[in-house]
Parts: structure tokens; sequence; C-alpha cells
């Protein structure tokens, strides 16, 4: 396959996606991948839950190809259960289920044209039937949309940002230069707010 095949550029954007979903785990201790930062609750094992269990469904069920996860999320019957993990579902799990996500997953992508047909049955009528490339646009968006709350999430627990470990995409500057640089956006904001 060529650089140029478009099933193979949107294949590496999404796992760039999970592989920085995963990356934002690392080495924080169990509280801190868990707690909720924000009004809405959004944890960093949670945001990887999520997006396991709605890649899950999207690259098996809508393609008749449902996954069976040989290890279940405990069933917690409340709305936005997805979005968090119970005290008994472990790092581990989660993230050994999402490995094994996108396994069932690559195999759809691989075994299937980008024009192959499925249908969502979470999706009003008029935008079915769907095909693996919508699909794949939409997971892989979706995927990258989460990466960027776990990124804010990880920075408020730690300080760490950035796409990736290797690759942080943020200018090499010293924690220093960064303290100045909000503080300049701060009186920036009070600048505006004042000429209201």
């Amino acid at each position: 396959m060529s650089e140029s095949d478009p099933k193979q550029t949107l294949h590496r954007y999404l796992q760039r996606g999970r592989d920085a979903m995963v990356w934002k785990l690392e080495g924080l201790p169990e509280y801190d991948i868990r707690r909720p930062l924000v009004r809405t609750g959004t944890n960093l094992l949670g945001l990887v839950k999520h997006v396991a269990m709605v890649e899950a469904a999207y690259f098996g069920q809508v393609f008749d190809r449902p996954y069976d996860a040989p290890v279940q999320f405990d069933d917690v019957d409340e709305p936005n259960s997805d979005m968090w993990a119970t005290a008994g579902e472990t790092r581990e799990q989660i993230t050994d289920v999402y490995r094994q996500v996108w396994a069932h997953s690559d195999a759809t992508i691989w075994e299937l044209p980008l024009d192959a047909t499925g249908r969502v049955p979470w999706w009003p009528q008029d935008r079915n039937p769907v095909t693996l490339h919508w699909i794949l646009v939409h997971v892989a968006t979706e995927t990258h949309r989460h990466a960027g709350h776990a990124d804010i999430v990880r920075e408020l627990i730690d300080g760490t940002a950035g796409f990736r470990e290797d690759s942080s995409n943020l200018p090499d500057v010293s924690p220093t230069w960064w303290v100045e640089y909000r503080g300049k956006l701060e009186r920036v904001a009070e600048e505006a707010q004042a000429r209201q």
C-alpha cells in the first residue's frame, strides 16, 4: 500500500488517536486516572473506556461483525456509565479490552472495502446506510476529540501536555516561559473584559 491509499491514511490517524488515549494514563496513580476534574465528570480512564466501547460498536455492530469482549465491563445501568470506570474495573482490564477492540476493528477495516455498507442502529434512518469510509472518518475524529479532552485533563493533573510522549507538538521552552505566557494571556483577558 502506498502513502496515498485513503484507507491506510485514515487508519494511521485513527491509530495515532488510540495511542494518545492510552499514553495519557501512563505514570499516574489510580486516583488520578479516575478522578473527575470538570463539572461533567470527565476523567482519563473513563475516556479510554468510552472510546473502546464506541469503536467496538462502530466497527463491529454496524458492519454485522459484533465484538465479543473476553472481559465485560461492569454493567452499570445509568446514564453516562460508559464515561467512567467502576472500582472493580482495572486500568489493565480497560486498556487490554481497548487493544483487543483495535485488533477487531482493524480486521474490519482491512477486510472490507471502503465502500462496504453498514447500518448504525442508533442513528436516524436518513443517515443510513453508511460506508466503512464514513465510519472510519467518524471514529478517527471521535477518538481525536476525546484525545484532546484527555490532553487537557492530564495537564490539569500534573502539567503533562502534548500529543505524544516523543512529540509534544508544543514549543520547547522553559517552565518559567509557560508561567509568564499564562500570565500574559490572563492580562490580555482582563484588558478585553475591561473594554466591555
